[in-house]
């Protein structure tokens, strides 16, 4: 089938639609604060877990119970937080979570254990939501019909990110300590927040005012549900096929090369991200969740480490598109006086299914076998992304034509 394609996208080639939405004023620094803030804060969780475990002297089970402590503080906070932004606006939210950033980190290398699992709960919650933030000016800023490059080169700057903050923070806490990592991380966090306080970017898109955001009932429909269904299961997928991954490994007596099999992954998910971003028509979230699930399935025949990384090579290409892929149709869907709202729901979409991939694939690990717990966790992405599906809730993937300078906005209810 011929598809349309804007001209300006035809004379750039792959490129063409990356150069028409960097243009757009406002969102090259974004883009750039964005990758240079996320540093940190992918960093934070593997430093957190190393002082658990090398300077508090306790096991891996009570660093997981810090993760599990920030990670349930996220989910509850990125909503009410949206919400918070959508009445008030950006500057003071970041002011709270700035200020809470600063608190958190300036103590957390002196607290005892009890304490540091108390204070990441609160951190979490009341701290500088930095992704949904991210995702939601992304959706003011960019027309509609040019969304899918611009989150596609935000998914891929999620990516970057995971690959550069975890080796920097290791490095940190091996060379230095786990406090003075701990307070590197930290500060970065805090001068993230400042940055974006004072780059203060568009939340809603110009023109709109101050419209008071809609009853619930309004938006919370079945395409949001779906929409947020699907996210999870994708990233259910995603963490537990890279925790079954580094089990198939480890348990072989190759852990020396998983940085390389999930460089490789990293990799691919780079590459599926850009081009992803360059389609003028794609599928919608449901098929991507449930191609995400497929792809999956083959990592249990995984043996030798190179054989993992072929065989993370499909769901590498579409971990980046997935991302991609749910942000926009969540922008999509989010009315404007409610975005931030909205946009705290998907990034607690994504936080739940990470807290929720891990322990489960952990569990069939050690009660069955790594390659058991990918094909659960890829059966069940598959089993989602079909509820979702049935849900009827996402509408395609198919960009609207639309002139690629024009700065006119679809109507964001679709």
């Amino acid at each position: 089938m011929a598809v349309a394609v804007p001209k300006s996208a035809k004379s750039g080639g792959r490129l063409g639609p990356y150069r028409e939405v960097l243009r757009l004023p406002g969102l090259p620094p974004l883009m750039m604060l964005s990758l240079a803030s996320r540093i940190p804060a992918s960093a934070s969780a593997i430093v957190l877990t190393l002082h658990v475990v090398l300077t508090l002297d306790h096991g891996y089970a009570a660093a997981g119970t810090v993760g599990a402590a920030s990670t349930i503080g996220m989910a509850v906070g990125a909503p009410l937080l949206g919400r918070l932004i959508d009445r008030f606006g950006l500057r003071p939210v970041l002011a709270l979570g700035t200020c809470t950033e600063t608190l958190f980190w300036s103590v957390a290398a002196v607290l005892p254990y009890p304490a540091l699992v108390v204070c990441a709960l609160v951190a979490g919650t009341v701290g500088v939501p930095l992704f949904s933030v991210v995702r939601q000016s992304i959706g003011a800023i960019v027309p509609e019909a040019q969304r899918r490059p611009a989150f596609a080169v935000d998914s891929m700057a999620v990516e970057l990110s995971y690959i550069i903050g975890p080796a920097v923070g290791t490095v940190l806490v091996l060379q230095a300590s786990s406090p003075v990592a701990v307070w590197v991380v930290g500060a970065g966090r805090v001068l993230s927040g400042i940055a974006l306080w004072l780059l203060n970017p568009l939340t809603r898109a110009a023109g709109t005012g101050d419209q008071p955001a809609p009853p619930i009932r309004q938006w919370l429909d079945r395409r949001l549900l779906a929409a947020l269904l699907a996210t999870s299961a994708a990233v259910v997928v995603v963490f537990g096929t890279e925790l079954s991954m580094i089990a198939g490994l480890q348990t072989t007596g190759q852990a020396a090369w998983i940085p390389v099999v999930n460089t490789v992954w990293c990799l691919a998910s780079l590459t599926g991200g850009f081009v992803y971003g360059a389609m003028t028509r794609a599928p919608s979230l449901p098929v991507i969740t449930a191609a995400v699930g497929v792809a999956a399935l083959p990592v249990a025949l995984g043996g030798v480490w190179w054989s993992y990384a072929l065989l993370l090579l499909p769901c590498g290409l579409l971990l980046a598109p997935s991302l991609a892929a749910s942000s926009e149709a969540v922008s999509r869907l989010a009315p404007e006086p409610a975005r931030g709202v909205v946009t705290g729901l998907h990034a607690s979409a994504i936080t739940l299914g990470a807290a929720a991939g891990t322990p489960l694939a952990g569990l069939l690990i050690d009660i069955a076998s790594p390659s058991a717990a990918v094909l659960t966790v890829g059966a069940a992405g598959i089993g989602v992304a079909l509820v979702a599906w049935l849900l009827g809730g996402v509408a395609t993937g198919r960009r609207p034509p639309q002139h690629p300078l024009t700065t006119a906005r679809a109507d964001s209810n679709g």
